[in-house]
């Protein structure tokens, strides 16, 4: 069998880029247990409560649910246990200087295959006020309704 080439995504975190600004992305490796890459090869899984905590020098990805593998045995994991990031240790102490600062926190953002292994997107983010969540909603709109324009523009000069 061949290996796969290029980036297959299982989940995506959406309402972390709605509730945060995003500062800094990172890929980092994940340490999985067999059954945990049965699951996502399924394309299961649910990063919405996810987040990142450093400790022991060490990155930890919690809350994020991978569900049990439905073939698995006794050797099957348990949905929400904490895993471990693979990043390397100027990149974890930059990260852990960072998310100390007042309103910083490291949130996953994506998790999918790149040439067959298992990596995660996290981010460094700064929360947003709820009105920065309107004007985003705004700002997306007003584009919205400015391409409409233009095309509906671009058509009546085509006719």
């Amino acid at each position: 069998m061949a290996k796969e080439k290029g980036r297959k995504l299982v989940a995506q975190n959406k309402k972390a880029r709605h509730d945060y600004h995003i500062l800094d992305t990172y890929e980092c490796g994940l340490a999985l247990m067999g059954t945990e890459v049965k699951s996502l090869r399924e394309g299961r899984t649910a990063l919405v409560d996810g987040f990142v905590q450093i400790d022991g020098h060490e990155a930890w990805l919690h809350n994020v649910h991978i569900p049990e593998y439905t073939q698995g045995t006794w050797t099957n994991h348990s949905a929400r246990r904490k895993r471990k990031l693979l990043m390397h240790r100027a990149e974890i102490d930059k990260l852990e200087a960072k998310s100390q600062e007042t309103g910083h926190t490291i949130v996953p953002l994506a998790i999918y295959f790149k040439d067959g292994r298992a990596k995660v997107e996290i981010a460094l983010a700064k929360g947003k006020k709820e009105y920065d969540k309107r004007q985003t909603l705004r700002e997306k709109q007003d584009e919205r309704e400015a391409q409409r324009a233009i095309s509906a523009v671009k058509r009546r000069q085509r006719a």
